[in-house]
């Protein structure tokens, strides 16, 4: 009995690793969330993704989530895993994997580029854990954003509410637009 439990964990971690893989997740993510070899985490990323996994560190600097277009995408992320995390009893990988997909749904219709790749957003948790960010309820809309733990919370005022002068002037495909429909979208999403 104990070998078909064996298994059926491998099997369990192997489809982790597999929808992770499909969702871009860096090889560094895999080893650290499943048990697996790196030997046949790398012939298994090499088969689903038909490539060699990218190289290099991961991002660790949490400056990257204080930009004004970054934060509000990890914003609306992290409010998804807060609430996965309240209603559903999910490993931490897995509720970290329900809710990009469920961001990646929100910013496929809305028709915004996501900013936030999964091994962001799996950082993005192991910062929060460590309490090195933290959300922070915004003084006028209400929403909660991702700040540093030491943010004057009483007056805090988010990037939608107060964003920076040169905010939405871009032209880029699938960014957010300051008085366009995707802006008061991507607000609404966060006040609620």
């Amino acid at each position: 009995m104990a070998r078909t439990k064996s298994i059926l964990t491998e099997a369990r971690q192997i489809e982790r690793a597999v929808t992770l893989i499909n969702l871009g997740a860096r090889l560094q993510v895999l080893e650290s969330e499943t048990d697996l070899s790196y030997e046949r985490l790398l012939r298994l990323y090499k088969e689903v993704a038909g490539k060699s996994p990218s190289k290099g560190q991961l991002p660790f600097s949490t400056d990257w989530f204080m930009t004004w277009q970054p934060n509000i995408h990890a914003s609306l992320f992290l409010n998804m895993h807060e609430y996965l995390n309240k209603v559903a009893a999910l490993d931490e990988i897995d509720t970290v994997i329900k809710a990009y997909q469920l961001y990646l749904e929100q910013m496929q219709s809305q028709g915004l580029e996501p900013l936030l790749s999964v091994t962001r957003a799996w950082r993005l948790v192991k910062f929060v854990d460590n309490g090195m960010l933290t959300m922070t309820a915004c003084s006028k809309c209400g929403g909660h954003f991702v700040t540093h733990p030491h943010e004057i919370a009483r007056h805090y005022v988010c990037g939608l509410c107060n964003p920076p002068a040169r905010a939405g002037k871009g032209k880029l495909a699938g960014a957010l637009q300051l008085g366009s429909s995707k802006f008061d979208q991507a607000h609404a999403l966060q006040a609620h």
